[in-house]
């Protein structure tokens, strides 16, 4: 019998670098107007400042599974933190632009670097019956943190009054430097999980060290099981480890599944709606105060059904939310394309409060949980990695072209390539994607036949 309290605060603590990522990915909102005046940048330079932390999610996502896999799991998420404290302080403090975008870059490689180790590390160490919801709140503590980035910079810019400064200090400089306070928290709670035990009979060969942190998984367990199930990691391990690398057809179809379920996530158009949603709303003709009314009930829906999401995705399955994710999408992008030729604006934000719905029970909810089940032991830091240099490739290019897609085509067609795109993943789902619920990660490599 497993340690649930343990397992939950293990899982708690890796998820909170999720909340990082979602704090700092969004805190920026409240200060960029603010940082193009005080040093006049130039749009392209505006730009490229805006996002740096974008760029340097990237190249993190790339390069995680390194540390991740030569120095564990816990060191990295230790890291982690680390990287978004310097990255906060160091924004916060910046004067002028070329040091600003630095510091924006080492947060960015935080996320990115998060986006491989935390949901991984979760997976790593929870029974099969709850592995879903519980690598699946490192996506609701990304929502969760976006939301209290926005209130926390609505706060400080109420404080900060109309000499927009708190205590002498630009308001701009504490919406960014706050993250420094989770970040020390995150830091030290990170002193407090153990080592991933997979981690440390598959890669670092300790089975003596392996074995005690199964004994705190499952305290009630006997030796003989807990020898059982450290034998089963290892025989896993092994075969793969006897194959010749990572890029060959025996891992064909995890590879192509991370690789899909990454790109699919993004052709929905979830980062275009989520970053440029006032826009989309005065699109409707409706004012900006109002469209930022809207935007602010996305981010409401979002955790809402992210929440549903975790609670059914160890009840109905992975590829059931898919399906149910993918439905919703189709049936709320046709409709807003349709609103948009036909002029019938009045639906599109209900339509999109529905697609934001859609994408958190479904893409969202599932994602990172699909990702590090489907790899085995000794590639699954490299999965994972893939996966999410995937996943923040195509968000750096959808936002990077929308804004140019929106002012070549009416709004009609670019809602309907989404909604074709999601057609797509719906036919992918239903001929290439297993079901994961219940199964342990061998049975999972097994089923996927890795060797």
């Amino acid at each position: 019998m497993q340690n649930h309290s343990k397992l939950f605060l293990w899982s708690v603590v890796s998820a909170l670098a999720g909340f990082l990522f979602g704090f700092d990915t969004v805190v920026i909102s409240g200060a960029e107007k603010t940082i193009q005046q005080l040093w006049d940048l130039s749009p392209g330079m505006h730009g490229l400042a805006m996002s740096a932390a974008l760029w340097g999610t990237v190249l993190g996502s790339l390069v995680g599974s390194w540390p991740t896999d030569h120095f564990g799991r816990k060191k990295t998420l230790l890291s982690i933190g680390i990287l978004f404290l310097v990255g906060s302080l160091w924004s916060a403090f910046a004067h002028e632009v070329n040091s600003f975008m630095i510091a924006r870059f080492l947060g960015g490689i935080a996320i990115g670097v998060s986006t491989v180790a935390a949901p991984l590390y979760i997976s790593e160490i929870s029974p099969p019956e709850r592995r879903g919801r519980l690598a699946g709140m490192f996506q609701f503590n990304i929502v969760f943190g976006i939301l209290v980035a926005f209130l926390s910079n609505a706060v400080i810019a109420r404080i900060g009054g109309e000499t927009s400064t708190i205590l002498g200090v630009h308001d701009w400089r504490w919406m960014l430097g706050i993250m420094a306070v989770p970040s020390v928290i995150y830091t030290f709670a990170c002193f407090a999980i153990p080592e991933s035990p997979r981690w440390l009979l598959s890669r670092k060969g300790d089975r003596t060290a392996g074995i005690a942190v199964l004994k705190l998984i499952s305290p009630h367990a006997s030796t003989t099981e807990l020898e059982a199930s450290a034998d089963a990691m290892t025989s896993a391990s092994q075969e793969v480890a006897a194959a010749k690398g990572f890029w060959r057809m025996g891992m064909k179809t995890p590879i192509l599944i991370a690789l899909l379920v990454a790109f699919f996530n993004q052709a929905s158009g979830i980062n275009a709606i989520l970053y440029f949603a006032p826009r989309i709303f005065e699109l409707t003709g409706l004012g900006p105060k109002d469209a930022l009314s809207q935007s602010v009930g996305i981010g409401i829906t979002n955790l809402i059904f992210t929440f549903v999401g975790l609670w059914l995705i160890d009840r109905l399955g992975r590829r059931t939310l898919l399906y149910i994710g993918s439905f919703g999408y189709i049936a709320s992008l046709g409709l807003c394309s349709w609103a948009f030729f036909t002029e019938h604006f009045a639906i599109v934000p209900a339509c999109i409060f529905a697609f934001i719905a859609a994408h958190a029970m479904g893409q969202g909810a599932v994602i990172w949980v699909l990702i590090s089940e489907i790899f085995p032991d000794k590639f699954r830091a490299k999965g994972q990695s893939l996966g999410s240099f995937t996943h923040w490739i195509f968000a750096a290019l959808l936002t990077t072209f929308f804004p140019k897609m929106v002012t070549a085509f009416p709004p009609g067609y670019i809602f309907l390539f989404f909604c074709g795109m999601m057609v797509l993943q719906l036919i992918w789902v239903k001929l290439m994607v297993p079901e994961t619920k219940g199964r342990s990660l061998e049975e999972i490599q097994h089923d996927l036949g890795v060797s």
